[in-house]
């Protein structure tokens, strides 16, 4: 089965070294243990974030897997309080522990939740198409049906963590509740299509950055608001989606709000003199240029 998975699988050139996020999950011990059938030479990566009472034995349980599978293991402390936001500060967390580029055991069904959680809360095509082409994301055309039985069907034993079960979490609704009335409702399987979708809108997405280049020249500082005002909404909208992106917290870069953007404009074309953005910042306008404080 493995090597009908493989064919299926975007990661490097065997020998290459990889770093890889394992939670001992069935995706991320599933990304080990196919990283490994390539023949990459990889580097384990655990974060406990001490959040469960069995984080410490899921560590351990991890650990001793990599022991079998003779792989370098590094456990990451980190501390998460339990409260509003939990998933999004974990991540961050997450993010911020381990190495740069490392790689995850998304699959194509969190494609297609992300889609939606992006869908729900409002996002434009940046949102509307992740993982798509993105290195970190190796199993982003696998199915995670055929993952797991994959991992099944070796001598590795999986851990489940029963938060993916907790409909107190957006995801897992979107997972195990909205993502089953979508089936029904279209009479099929809706992951394809979503992905589907989202590689689509990231083709549109990419041919818009290469007309927008000469705009991404144009730094905030140094643009005239009397020209920024001929331009189409659009255009207008896309530029300050990137000149204003919020500052790394750890968990990437994130352009403003569709509102923020919407406020932005309004300074550039007059109708306000200044407005508050996210992380503290001030976006203001004076004699035809902009500045963000």
């Amino acid at each position: 089965m493995s090597s009908g998975l493989l064919d299926q699988c975007h990661f490097a050139d065997a020998r290459t070294h990889a770093d890889l996020a394992v939670s001992g999950g069935p995706d991320s011990l599933g990304l080990l243990l196919l990283a490994l059938e390539a023949g990459l030479d990889v580097t384990v990566h655990h974060v406990d974030h001490h959040a469960r009472p069995t984080s410490g034995s899921d560590a351990h349980h991890v650990q001793e897997i990599c022991q079998q599978l003779d792989v370098t293991y590094v456990r990451h402390d980190v501390v998460v309080e339990i409260g509003a936001n939990f998933e999004s500060r974990a991540r961050a967390a997450r993010r911020a522990a381990m190495p740069p580029r490392v790689l995850t055991g998304h699959t194509m069904d969190d494609l297609a939740e992300t889609v939606l959680l992006n869908m729900l809360r409002g996002a434009g095509l940046d949102g509307l198409s992740p993982m798509v082409n993105d290195s970190t994301k190796p199993l982003r055309d696998l199915r995670r049906s055929s993952l797991h039985e994959f991992v099944e069907s070796t001598r590795y034993v999986a851990l489940h963590d029963e938060t993916n079960d907790s409909p107190a979490f957006r995801r897992n609704r979107v997972r195990h509740e909205l993502i089953e009335l979508l089936d029904d409702v279209a009479g099929r399987d809706v992951v394809p299509i979503l992905a589907r979708q989202a590689a689509l809108l990231h083709d549109e997405r990419t041919w818009l950055d290469e007309l927008a280049l000469d705009d991404r020249a144009v730094s905030l500082e140094d643009a005239d608001c009397r020209v920024l005002r001929a331009w189409s909404r659009a255009r207008l909208r896309r530029w300050l989606r990137v000149q204003l992106r919020g500052v790394d917290q750890g968990d990437g870069s994130h352009p403003p709000s569709a509102a923020e953007v919407e406020r932005a404009i309004d300074v550039v074309s007059g109708e306000a003199v200044a407005t508050e953005l996210s992380g503290g910042r001030r976006l203001s306008r004076r004699d035809q240029h902009l500045t963000l404080e």
